[in-house]
């Protein structure tokens, strides 16, 4: 069964004043209608491997790959029309902080309908109602209000919200989720995962779901990818995550926090140079 995604040695690099940074560096991956995490440090390389996929890294960035297909079609040789209707669409992205991906002067409304009409041939008011069911599939209480809204009137986990009913509302094959519950209650966090569960086993959706959280990588994710330094180090399936082999993975499972355990001094995570050869 050919893969929804093949990622292949993928290597990002940006041009600084004192030299290439390599932001990512020979990311190899394959991901079918499942749920991958990926997990790391921040600065691991795990949201720029996103953006990447995206096609959402900055002009001046290189990015290199043997190969980086998406249901058979080569993203890095399509042409930039291409990518822009396949972003959005059929590809994904709920970036980590909606201050900073929903437009200010626009409402929230306004955003979903326009995500919509650039994809389809929908008239207003059946854009509307898609956008207002988005909204109430994502637990916002009165979207008739929060349609009308701006996005400075929402608070942080309201705002994520909206970010994730505007990336599912054209109904995605793939998804790549960057920290989408991170601002979220847990009440509210656990129903968001239960909507990209649904989505993942009903329409056979391919996550990517990025984050630093890996107890719930572990229990919601079917395999995990942990990044170290801008590389794959370890690749498992998530249920074995605890037997992790990796001296950084088991690192980062020491670092969790762990009720009615006195542990003294707390332990500190290890980092060798060889993990980033």
């Amino acid at each position: 069964m050919t893969p929804l995604l093949t990622v292949e040695n993928l290597r990002v690099t940006f041009p600084t004043r004192t030299g290439e940074v390599q932001a990512v560096r020979g990311v190899s991956f394959t991901l079918g209608k499942e749920r991958l995490g990926i997990v790391g440090e921040s600065g691991s390389g795990k949201s720029q491997t996103g953006r990447a996929i995206m096609g959402l890294t900055p002009g001046h960035a290189k990015i290199e790959a043997d190969r980086l297909q998406f249901a058979g079609e080569d993203l890095l040789g399509m042409s930039a029309g291409r990518r822009r209707a396949l972003r959005g669409k059929r590809v994904a992205m709920i970036l980590q902080d909606p201050k900073y991906s929903l437009n200010p002067v626009m409402t929230i409304g306004r955003q979903i309908v326009e995500t919509l009409k650039t994809h389809e041939r929908i008239g207003s008011s059946e854009a509307r109602k898609r956008a207002l069911d988005m909204l109430e599939a994502v637990q916002i209480r009165d979207p008739e209000r929060v349609f009308n809204l701006y996005p400075h009137e929402v608070s942080g986990g309201m705002g994520q919200r909206v970010m994730i009913a505007m990336m599912l509302v054209c109904g995605p094959e793939l998804l790549i989720a960057d920290e989408p519950t991170s601002a979220l209650d847990v009440t509210v966090q656990l129903e968001v995962l239960g909507i990209l569960d649904k989505l993942v086993t009903e329409r056979g959706m391919g996550l990517i779901f990025v984050s630093h959280d890996l107890r719930l990588v572990s229990s919601f994710c079917d395999r995990v990818i942990v990044m170290y330094a801008g590389r794959v180090v370890e690749e498992l399936p998530s249920a074995d995550l605890a037997s992790a082999k990796h001296p950084y993975t088991q690192g980062l499972l020491k670092c969790l926090p762990q009720i009615g355990d006195d542990r003294h001094p707390l332990p500190v995570l290890e980092r060798k140079p060889e993990w980033a050869l």
